[in-house]
Formats: structure tokens, C-alpha cells, sequence
């Protein structure tokens, strides 16, 4: 996938400047893909020059004036034609990982921090995704939501976070529990 992709679908929801989908970003989409804003405006230029994104400009009273960016019949076909490409499998490629296949040869007491840091970010994490996931439901249980509710493309992706981000945290404390239950019982030093 390339960072178009999430871009056209970022903007399924309607017409957002560069600002808004660097916020939509944040809130939904980070938990699949991450992007720098800067990494967003740069794609939204190639985008609108290959004729996949139009852009408009409206002017403002007391601010700058904003450009707002729709994805056009191109880029929905575009994003029509990825969604129907085999998807590849994903993996791993984490610098923790590393620090903690070498836990048995180095000290392990940065590497328990990392891994509480890393398991506090994710706690975090999954605050904000179960807030939106609120938000989206409005008024309906789950089950109602997921039969009826109005999108459920974003849904879905915040369900597979919060379980990345259960996942995650969970192995974090797990793994850290683990180091400090063998540094205490080889008495080795760390």
C-alpha cells in the first residue's frame, strides 16, 4: 500500500483541507498508517497533478484562505482497483524487537522501560480508539452499529487497532514481567 491509498480513502468521507486530514490522520487512520502532515501535503499535490484528488480554493475572512481537496471518479477508481489487487502480508519490523532478542546477552533495564513506555503509549492508544468508536456508534450498541451503522469501513479499521493495541500492550507488560522475574532469579546483573 502506498500512502496514496490512504489518502483517497481518507477522503472518502468528504471534502477536507491539508489541516483536517492530517487531524482525521491522527484520530483514525494512525492506527494502520502513520504519515508526517508534511508527508500528507506533499501526497495531496501528486495526487490532485494525477488527477485522482481535485482541489478548490475558499476564501476566508480572517484567516488565510484553504484549499479543500474531494476525490474524484479517477481516484475512486483508483482506490477500486487497489481494493480488488491481492493484499500483502504484513509483518513486524520493530527496533524493540531487536532490544529484546538481545536481552539475554545485554542489560536488560533499558529494554524493561521501553517495554513499560511502550505498553503506556498503547493504553493510551486504546483510550482514543474506544473514544471514537463511541463517538461513531452514537446512541446504538455494537451489534446494532456493525449490522446499520452509517461507515463502517472506519469502524472496522479502529476495531483492529484497539486489538493491535490490546495485543501489544499486553505482550509489553508480559515481556517486562518476564525480564525482571529472570534478573531476579539468575541474580545476574543488568
Amino acid at each position: 500500500m502506498a500512502l496514496r491509498h490512504a489518502v483517497l480513502a481518507a477522503l472518502l468521507d468528504g471534502e477536507y483541507s491539508g489541516y483536517q486530514l492530517a487531524k482525521s490522520f491522527d484520530i483514525g487512520v494512525a492506527n494502520f498508517w502513520h504519515a508526517l502532515p508534511q508527508q500528507l501535503y506533499a501526497e495531496l499535490a501528486k495526487l490532485e497533478a494525477d488527477g485522482l484528488v481535485a482541489g478548490r480554493e475558499v476564501v476566508q475572512e480572517s484567516r488565510p484562505n484553504k484549499r479543500l481537496f474531494r476525490v474524484t471518479d479517477t481516484g475512486r477508481a483508483e482506490l477500486e482497483r487497489f481494493a480488488a489487487a491481492p493484499a500483502k502480508a504484513s509483518s513486524i519490523r520493530d527496533d524493540l524487537l531487536v532490544k529484546v532478542q538481545s536481552a539475554d546477552r545485554i542489560g536488560t533495564a533499558p529494554v524493561i522501560a521501553q517495554l513499560e513506555e511502550r505498553a503506556a503509549a498503547a493504553e493510551a492508544k486504546l483510550e482514543l480508539l474506544r473514544k471514537l468508536l463511541r463517538n461513531m456508534r452514537g446512541d446504538l450498541d455494537e451489534d446494532e452499529y456493525l449490522l446499520r451503522g452509517e461507515r463502517i469501513g472506519g469502524y472496522l479499521t479502529c476495531l483492529r487497532g484497539i486489538a493491535f493495541e490490546e495485543g501489544h500492550r499486553d505482550w509489553c507488560r508480559r515481556t517486562a514481567d518476564v525480564l525482571r522475574k529472570r534478573k531476579g532469579s539468575t541474580g545476574a546483573e543488568q
